[in-house]
C-alpha cells in the first residue's frame, strides 16, 4: 500500500498543468492547429500539419514547422507577419486534435498493451494509464526508442527506484510515438525455517543476512542462530554455504535457511 501512495504522490507532485503540456509538445504529422490572430480574424485558420512538417498560414503561404512547439511556432509566425505584413502581431496557437501516436508497455504492469498519446504524456503518467506496476514490478524501466518504420533508434534504462521512491523528476521523461516499454519484474530472494515470517521476498541493493532474517520477521525461538545456510546458484550448481556470518551479502535467488536447535 506504501508503494502505491508513494506513486501517487510522485505523480501529483510532478504533474505539470496541461497548458504547460501543449506548450512544450513537438508538433507533427497529423496534427491540427487552431491559429488565431488578435484583431485579425480573416487571418486566423484551422490547418493540418503534412507529411514534411509544413502549414498554410494565410499572406504568408506555406512554413516549415519541423521539430517546433507550440510556442515556437506562434513566435515564428509572429515574426514573419511583422516582415511587412502586420505591426506588432499577436499570434496565438492551440492544438485543436493530437495525430494518433501509439507506445507499447509490457512486462511487470497491470494492464499492458498498446495506448495512445494524447499531448505530451511522461513516464509516470504513461504507467498510470496502464493501471499501475504490479507487485512483482522490478526496479527498472527500459524503453525501446523506434522510428517510424520500427527500426531501433534508441534504448533508455530508468531507475524507477530515483523515479518513486526518491522523486528524481529528471527521471520521469516523455513517451515519444512508437516507444516501446519494459517493466522489469523485481528480484527475489527466500527465507526459510525457523524465522517468524518465512517467504519470498523483494531484493534490495546491500542485502545482508541479517537484514534478511530481520525482514522474515526474525528468529524464532528455535531457531540454531550460529548454524544458518544459503542456498546458492553457482554456474547453474546449487551450492550450500555453511555457518554464514550475519553480515554476509545476499544475492538474488539466494535461499536463506534457518535450522532449528535442537539444545
Amino acid at each position: 500500500m506504501d508503494k502505491i501512495y508513494k506513486f501517487i504522490w510522485v505523480l501529483i507532485l510532478f504533474s505539470l498543468p496541461l497548458i504547460a503540456f501543449s506548450q512544450e509538445y513537438t508538433i507533427g504529422e497529423g496534427d491540427v492547429l487552431d491559429i488565431k490572430v488578435y484583431e485579425n480574424e480573416d487571418l486566423s485558420t484551422t490547418v493540418r500539419v503534412s507529411a514534411n512538417s509544413t502549414i498554410r498560414v494565410p499572406l504568408i503561404g506555406e512554413i516549415s514547422i519541423k521539430d517546433l512547439t507550440v510556442s515556437q511556432i506562434s513566435s515564428k509566425i509572429e515574426a514573419l507577419y511583422e516582415d511587412g505584413y502586420l505591426i506588432n502581431p499577436q499570434v496565438d496557437v492551440f492544438i485543436k486534435e493530437h495525430r494518433s501516436k501509439k507506445a507499447v508497455i509490457l512486462g511487470q504492469i497491470k494492464n499492458p498493451g498498446q495506448y495512445e498519446l494524447r499531448g505530451r504524456v511522461t513516464i509516470l503518467e504513461f504507467i498510470s494509464t496502464a493501471g499501475g506496476l504490479t507487485e512483482d514490478a522490478g526496479g527498472t524501466a527500459t524503453i525501446k526508442r523506434l522510428t517510424a518504420s520500427g527500426e531501433n533508434k534508441d534504448q533508455i534504462v530508468l531507475d524507477l527506484e530515483k523515479l518513486i521512491k526518491k522523486g528524481d523528476v529528471s527521471l520521469n521523461i516523455p513517451v515519444q510515438d512508437n516507444d516501446s516499454i519494459y517493466i522489469s519484474k523485481a528480484k527475489t530472494y527466500y527465507v526459510s525455517g525457523e524465522v517468524t515470517k518465512p517467504n519470498q521476498y523483494v531484493y534490495e541493493q546491500e542485502l545482508t543476512v541479517i537484514k534478511a532474517i530481520t525482514m522474515a520477521g526474525g528468529f524464532s525461538k528455535i531457531a540454531a542462530k550460529d548454524k544458518v545456510q544459503i542456498i546458492r546458484l553457482i554456474n547453474g550448481e546449487k551450492k550450500i554455504l555453511e555457518k554464514v556470518n550475519m553480515d554476509e551479502p545476499v544475492l538474488p535467488d539466494d535461499v536463506i535457511v534457518v535450522p532449528e536447535s535442537f539444545f
